[in-house]
């Protein structure tokens, strides 16, 4: 392996430069985002969160559209569900890569490959993959426990990945914790396709967090997070239970912690956390972060990012190929 070069089997043949994607975080990764890690060789994503809407799709995409690279969207099922016009909203601009999480695959990855578009979703357990992969599904992403914002608060990163490898044949791609040039490299070494990431691009310039949130990221750290639904539960947002997010531990997470049926009949709580969102109060309102946070240390560019991963998994890659491998001598 070259050092500065880093490419798998998944990433060539998707035309990227680097196996490297941005996981497609609500309120976080728009259209700027995407384009940046695009620009710089990962696939960027453009994410719809609870609070999306096709509005916001459609202005977002045509972000990366005007710029001319490509892109990807990541999707909720049940928003699906509830507006089946966002998933023809997402067609309609014409992305490489669609993600749909937290529901059972269905009949929208045959519509994904109808027209021409990866489908990917996220898998939390070597069952949920092995569905996945006989539903048509192109590309895993296997999201461990340490993952920022929502899913199953179960199986840690690394035994979750090679669960999935050893099961499916299927390209699967790393999520959670995963915040440095080493967690790249690891999950490299292990056989991962690529890397999911979110929290690396949280404090980035081109993130739709305030500068206010991307402070309280960098401060952050990896003893900081907790995963909890007060916050979806308090603003009425119809998650499945089976799926907490991890935020950036604060004084709401911390007084309703357990309390999920009372702070749900709280309207004056629901009020209290609106408010603290509309005015940047993060001792109240969520960010959404991973266990890597604690890595993240500045306010950079995406591309700055894409870089310094790259190319140190690249060095390190490089490092231990020449000097474990015998046929390398």
């Amino acid at each position: 392996m070259t050092q500065g070069r880093l490419e798998t089997p998944w990433s060539k043949a998707f035309g990227l430069e680097t196996p490297i994607v941005n996981a497609p975080m609500g309120g976080a990764a728009g259209g700027a985002l995407a384009s940046a890690v695009s620009a710089a060789g990962g696939l960027g994503m453009i994410g719809v969160g609870s609070a999306g809407s096709v509005e916001m799709l459609v202005r977002e995409a045509e972000i990366p559209r005007r710029r001319g690279v490509r892109f990807g969207i990541g999707l909720l099922s049940w928003a699906i569900d509830r507006e089946p016009a966002i998933l023809d909203a997402a067609i309609d601009t014409a992305p490489v890569l669609v993600s749909v999480s937290f529901g059972a695959p269905g009949k929208w990855i045959s519509r994904l490959h109808d027209a021409g578009i990866a489908a990917t979703t996220q898998v939390y357990d070597v069952a949920m993959a092995q569905q996945a992969v006989d539903a048509g599904i192109d590309v895993i992403v296997a999201r461990g426990s340490e993952g920022g914002g929502h899913g199953r608060n179960g199986v840690a990163t690394l035994p979750l990945l090679q669960g999935v490898l050893d099961n499916v044949t299927a390209p699967v791609l790393a999520a959670g914790g995963i915040g440095s040039p080493r967690g790249l490299a690891a999950i490299l070494a292990a056989g991962a396709a690529g890397a999911w990431l979110g929290t690396p691009f949280l404090a980035c310039s081109e993130s739709l967090l305030s500068r206010a949130a991307r402070a309280r990221v960098i401060a952050a750290g990896e003893n900081d997070t907790t995963y909890t639904r007060v916050f979806d539960v308090a603003l009425g947002y119809p998650w499945p239970t089976e799926y907490g997010e991890r935020v950036l531990a604060n004084r709401f997470s911390a007084e309703w912690a357990g309390r999920e049926d009372e702070v749900a009949r709280d309207p004056e709580a629901r009020r209290r956390l609106v408010e603290a969102r509309r005015a940047d109060e993060y001792d109240v309102a969520e960010i959404d972060a991973g266990q890597g946070v604690g890595l993240v240390r500045d306010e950079r560019s995406a591309g700055a990012v894409v870089e310094e991963l790259t190319r140190g998994a690249a060095t390190l890659l490089g490092r231990w190929d020449s000097a474990y491998l015998p046929d390398a001598q």
